[in-house]
């Protein structure tokens, strides 16, 4: 197999720039996405702090806010991803993209990434309504790799919808297999409350999640910790869902084309 050329690689940074910011516009411009974006990150920045109050524990607020944070941008991953796939479908142009000579991986990674970047907002928006409305004192452990650790997150979560994209492609309803994860990976990454609470048999899963050691990463950073080595782990397992989604697709694709079954009718 020939190795990419300059050429490839500009191609490659083109198109994600190109995909990102046209799915980025695309999703400023849609109703259902913005309601999420504006009142989602406010409840659960609401919810975190009166828990985490209530429990006596008012040296945790900000990581409870980073958080509930961390939960909207995993919500618009795996919404966001399922919901453009749902989208193109119903709008009949699924069956193009799959169609097209741009192999579908490429399609899909500047969704992903667009939707990570968009629930990005839920992050600094759950942060500032707790600092603004809460006097939360904005003062992380480690100021300087707080921005990099919330970044790497962000990354993890894209590439971890790529996968996920691989599985919405061939559903027909990808909004059920969203609904269903969107809860078990906030609680396995613990992104809100820490794992060891979780039984011993959920150990290898939290392992297994890039979200869980971006979550480490983030948390590390505004509480104290070691934000170095969590963040490389998450991109190396991102990386790794990344491969694993590119030979789901060759497969998702090989059986969408025998079977017929990208278009609703």
């Amino acid at each position: 197999m020939a190795l990419p050329t300059r050429r490839d690689v500009h191609r490659f940074w083109r198109l994600m720039a190109v995909g990102v910011r046209t799915h980025v516009l695309y999703l400023s411009r849609s109703g259902l996405e913005l309601v999420m974006a504006v009142f989602a990150p406010i409840v659960f920045a609401t919810l975190a702090v009166y828990l985490f109050r209530a429990g006596d524990q008012p040296d945790r607020l900000l990581q409870a806010a980073v958080g509930a944070g961390l939960m909207g941008v995993w919500s618009a991953v795996l919404f966001g991803g399922g919901g453009a796939i749902q989208e193109q479908r119903w709008m009949g142009t699924l069956e193009t993209l799959v169609a097209a000579p741009t192999r579908l991986s490429l399609v899909l990674l500047p969704i992903t990434f667009a939707t990570a970047v968009v629930g990005m907002y839920s992050l600094i928006a759950t942060v500032a309504w707790g600092v603004v409305l809460f006097g939360i004192p904005l003062t992380p452990a480690s100021p300087l790799l707080f921005v990099p650790a919330m970044l790497v997150c962000v990354v993890a979560l894209g590439m971890m919808g790529l996968l996920m994209a691989a599985t919405f492609v061939l559903l027909r309803n990808a909004n059920s297999l969203a609904n269903g994860l969107e809860y078990p990976v906030w609680m396995f990454s613990g992104v809100l409350v820490s794992t060891a609470t979780l039984p011993e048999w959920t150990r290898p899963i939290t392992w297994a999640l890039p979200t869980s050691w971006a979550a480490r990463a983030v948390q590390a950073a505004t509480g104290g910790g070691e934000v170095v080595w969590p963040s490389a782990v998450a991109l190396g397992l991102g990386l790794a869902y990344v491969a694993l989604a590119l030979v789901a697709l060759v497969w998702v694709e090989r059986r969408a084309r025998g079977t017929g079954t990208l278009a609703l009718t």
